[in-house]
């Protein structure tokens, strides 16, 4: 495997070498490092990749819909063509399961497909058009046409969780580009290897397109450094980034101390509360182990790792409560530990684990055992009371990995009062009868104050990607709830209004052209034209 990766930096479709130090990925079961050795880019070879992208704006955000959507087409099939080769890769560095690496690589191949077929539809581009009225008293009315144009040059942060699917040719950069925004990601440092494979797949789509070669670059550097002096630089007009809290806000700070401030659309923390009622806890054994069955599964799997992990749930006192907890025990007493991304986060899992076991009055539920590889702890679940939750605000916090909190409530009131502590979430669980809905009803407003999506007798884990789909909530689940990271409602993160006034036909851009030479939909004096 390493004789067919460089180890370098690729910046414009030019493999670099950095002239920073040399890290390596790691295999986290077992501890070993991965050849080859990355080296990390300089600020000067940072400047290049910035550079280069600002160069190749035109070539990209120009592009006509049948061109663009060919070019995402073209990075589907290239990553489709070295799928075993990504796999491979992908296992060693990440520990994760191969079914679970199979599945991401299918979901990045679906998002590009999906943004090509938004491309060609268009709507995306938001045409308006109020025609001239130059009889209209008392003044006329002069001709405006808009349309929604890329923002920029846009810099992506891999994720360390999905190093297919949030990564170098994740939702971010696949939506960045559909909007018509060349793209520079800073790859993870924990799957280097991966990366690279990903990102000279989409460096030969660029070059089979006839591209500027700015349209993507892949850099290797550290986040302390690289990954800030990327937010500043001017070329750059927009973030995406998934991670810790911790990264993002700074990112976030960095952005908007910049002599012209750019946003960024970060996704970051969220416990993802699931509220269980009465009439779903069944009086049959068997009902009520499925039910319990269900739980531990959407928090044990990809050992816990992912944003959307339940965190938080929410059962009421009583025997029917009791008999859940109970269940829930004795499930996760059959569970083992799995390999997590790396020993880095494995500590911050253990030490958050550590802290909340240490608060007063917080139980044990239930605990698995230990897996046989390295970075693999096993299962918790504890419990605590609603009261209790209110008032410390340890057990707010999320815990990164398989560990979640069981909070026993009284009433609707109970929760609605516990609601209104919460921090903003990416989901909502409602598992319940329709005995439950009185009893429901008045939490889904205050609900929709505090999440993204809300589900009913459903798991958050498992993200559709699709037209509907948010993937996005209140700070600190994300840095800007008016938008989403999944789904094609991701776009409009990279795009802005330009409106045309009084300009004559030969300067106007094509999609607000009076022939429509793209066939787009558009809304003239307010009312939707659909073209065939």
């Amino acid at each position: 495997m390493s004789q067919n990766l460089k180890g370098h930096s690729i910046i414009a479709g030019e493999h670099i070498v950095g002239r920073g130090k040399t890290i390596y990925g790691y295999n986290p079961a077992t501890g070993e490092a991965l050849e080859p050795g990355f080296t990390l880019i300089d600020e000067s070879q940072l400047k290049t990749a910035t550079a280069a992208a600002a160069e190749a704006y035109q070539s990209l955000s120009t592009l006509d819909p049948e061109a663009h959507a060919d070019f995402l087409e073209k990075v589907a099939e290239n990553i489709e063509a070295i799928g075993e080769q990504i796999t491979r890769r992908l296992l060693l560095e990440t520990g994760l399961p191969e079914a679970r690496a199979t599945a991401e690589r299918g979901r990045t191949v679906n998002q590009l497909r999906l943004f090509a077929k938004v491309v060609r539809q268009g709507d995306f581009r938001g045409v308006r058009w109020d025609p001239a009225l130059p009889e209209r008293q008392p003044m006329p009315c002069p001709d405006i046409r808009q349309r929604k144009i890329s923002v920029g040059p846009v810099a992506v942060f891999g994720a360390s969780n999905f190093p297919l699917a949030f990564s170098v040719a994740g939702g971010d950069t696949a939506s960045a580009l559909a909007a018509g925004s060349p793209v520079i990601v800073k790859a993870h440092n924990a799957h280097p290897g991966t990366s690279e494979i990903v990102g000279t797949a989409i460096t030969q789509a660029v070059a089979d397109a006839g591209l500027h070669p700015g349209v993507f670059s892949l850099i290797y550097g550290p986040g302390s450094s690289i990954g800030q002096a990327l937010v500043s630089d001017p070329a750059i007009k927009s973030v995406g980034f998934t991670g810790s809290r911790a990264a993002g806000t700074s990112l976030m700070r960095v952005a908007a101390a910049r002599e012209v401030p750019i946003p960024v659309h970060a996704e970051m923390s969220s416990i993802n509360p699931v509220f269980i009622f009465n009439g779903v806890l069944s009086n049959d054994d068997d009902g009520m182990s499925d039910l319990a069955s269900a739980y531990l599964t959407s928090v044990t799997g990809s050992s816990g790792q992912l944003c959307t992990q339940p965190g938080l749930v929410f059962v009421p006192t009583g025997e029917k409560g009791d008999a859940f907890v109970m269940a829930v025990g004795a499930v996760t007493g059959l569970t083992a530990g799995q390999t997590m991304l790396s020993e880095p986060i494995y500590g911050s899992w253990k030490e958050g684990v550590e802290q909340l076991a240490a608060q007063p009055s917080v139980e044990l539920v239930g605990k698995g055992s230990e897996g046989e590889t390295q970075n693999a702890p096993a299962p918790v679940i504890y419990q605590a009371t609603a009261e209790q939750f209110r008032n410390n605000p340890v057990l707010h916090q999320e815990i990164f990995g398989a560990a979640s909190l069981i909070i026993r409530y009284d009433s609707a009131d109970d929760l609605i009062n516990v609601i209104r502590q919460l921090e903003g979430q990416l989901t909502a669980s409602l598992h319940l009868t329709h005995d439950d809905y009185s009893t429901a009803a008045p939490l889904v407003p205050v609900l929709e104050q505090k999440v993204g999506r809300l589900l009913v007798n459903d798991w958050p884990t498992g993200v559709e990607v699709n037209h509907s789909i948010v993937h996005g909530g209140p700070f600190p689940a994300t840095s800007d709830a008016r938008t989403t990271s999944v789904g094609t409602l991701a776009i409009e993160r990279f795009l802005r209004p330009v409106a045309y006034q009084n300009f004559p036909e030969a300067l106007m851009p094509a999609p607000v052209q009076a022939e429509n030479p793209w066939g787009l939909n558009r809304r003239v004096n307010g009312e939707v034209r659909q073209e065939d």
